[in-house]
């Protein structure tokens, strides 16, 4: 255990703090693809390919909901920084207690949505009708126990409000362990099928919560809950429900996007999508940097955000954004010199039409990785700033831009108007967070 349970990101190094915050983070995120390949591989070697298309029928399902919780639970964290990093410690109390009343609010209605819709969303999807069933039982045990997983994100996001990352990434490589100890178990040793894959996945984050649960009672005063003291505080209320919301309609909409795309991925046939899946999977990889510096500086501005130095939130932003900067240099210094030899090694393919797929799209998107960069940087920092409507708009905007690729842009040039999409819909949106941004800060007065 770090024997520092909290950080103040409003003094100190800029740079170092945000490497220091973000380094857990990025470890965290990685074991996160760990128990995604983890699942997958045992499914598939375990199970075969039947039981492994069942489970990639849900994916889009899966992504979608997660990514609901997960954007509530960084919204909650903004708000709950933000008293933070001002002091305002019964504000900062009320805000914590109302987190979690609200987490359990949408735990509930998760729940009720999945037992009644999960199926005919299955359906909708085009979930052949071989493994409708075998998609079912093991998409509605993950989301019966959705609690689990809302549970694990609130308190990481407690946790990385104060500024302690540190902690969420042991309680999530506890969890890796114990999942692939569960999968090997449960879906081979004791026949469970599919089924058993959910269950380990539920199970090794329920050990997650009870590691992260005990760390605050006995390490974590400050986010101790006063019973006698709880009341309810509509304006704490309200912008932790909206914060949350917004946030959380900001994933969803940016996933929502990417189905509409492999909707049109899907008319150009096995080469295309097998090359499109591999470019995705390296993007995705990229993209873990990139998030986290993102999840970071929020953190980061939200805090000093709370303690009104304005000065500073400038200096995260600079620092968040060469940061990000530096890493798009670097992978497309990567992609240049060995983007095919690594597609290869992705998908074990020699076929050069699939590999020129994968290359277009990466010669098409990684250089736009800079402008990507900025735009998740100011996206979340306005949401951090208080600004909720704007950061949705610019993904509404993003979304309309990828109905636009799939059903216009594809149709007139192919493939290649879906590289193009976006790269187009990141410059598109860039102007309109980045004057967002400039607004939000002129409001602010420098107290320092």
């Amino acid at each position: 255990m770090p024997k520092k349970v909290t950080f103040n990101m409003t003094e100190g190094n800029v740079i170092h703090i945000l490497l220091l915050f973000t380094v857990p983070i990025f470890i965290s995120n990685l074991f996160q693809q760990l128990y995604n390949v983890v699942d997958i591989a045992v499914i598939g070697h375990v199970l075969g390919d039947h039981a492994l298309a069942a489970v990639g029928a849900t994916t889009s399902i899966y992504s979608l909901i997660i990514g609901f919780i997960n954007g509530m639970s960084n919204g909650f964290c903004v708000v709950i920084a933000r008293y933070f990093g001002g002091n305002e410690h019964d504000h900062f109390q009320k805000a914590v207690y109302l987190s979690i009343f609200l987490s359990f609010i949408t735990t509930i209605a998760i729940t009720v949505f999945s037992l009644l819709f999960l199926k005919p969303l299955l359906i909708l999807l085009h979930t052949p009708a071989d493994i409708l069933n075998i998609s079912q039982s093991y998409i509605s045990v993950i989301m019966l126990f959705c609690c689990v997983t809302f549970a694990y994100n609130l308190l990481s996001s407690m946790l990385r409000a104060i500024g302690n990352s540190y902690v969420p990434l042991y309680a999530l490589m506890i969890a890796s362990v114990l999942n692939v100890i569960l999968d090997i178990f449960l879906v081979k040793g004791l026949n469970m099928g599919v089924k058993g894959a959910a269950f380990a996945t539920v199970i090794a984050q329920g050990f997650s919560v009870l590691f992260l649960t005990v760390y605050i009672v006995k390490c974590c005063p400050l986010l101790h809950i006063n019973i006698k003291k709880i009341e309810m505080h509509r304006t704490i209320f309200s912008e932790l429900l909206t914060t949350g919301f917004s946030m959380a309609m900001m994933l969803v909409l940016t996933n929502v996007g990417s189905v509409i795309l492999q909707g049109s991925i899907n008319s150009f046939g096995t080469a295309t999508i097998t090359g499109h899946t591999a470019a995705r999977k390296f993007h995705d990889l990229c993209m873990l940097p990139l998030g986290t510096i993102c999840t970071s500086s929020a953190t980061f501005v939200s805090q000093n955000y709370g303690a009104k130095k304005k000065e500073r939130i400038h200096q995260g932003i600079k620092a968040s954004i060469f940061l990000g900067t530096a890493w798009s240099i670097l992978v497309l210094m990567i992609v240049l010199i060995c983007g095919s030899e690594l597609i290869h090694a992705l998908t074990g393919s020699n076929d050069m039409a699939v590999i020129n797929v994968s290359m277009k799209y990466l010669y098409w998107n990684v250089p736009f990785y800079i402008v990507l960069n900025i735009l998740l940087i100011m996206r979340n920092s306005l949401q951090a700033l208080g600004n909720k409507i704007l950061p949705v708009a610019a993904s509404m905007v993003e979304l309309i831009g990828k109905f636009a690729g799939a059903f216009c842009l594809s149709k007139i040039i192919g493939y290649f108007g879906i590289c193009l999409t976006e790269p187009i819909t990141w410059a598109v949106c860039v102007p309109i967070v980045l004057g967002g941004f400039v607004k939000e800060m002129n409001k602010l007065s420098n107290i320092e």
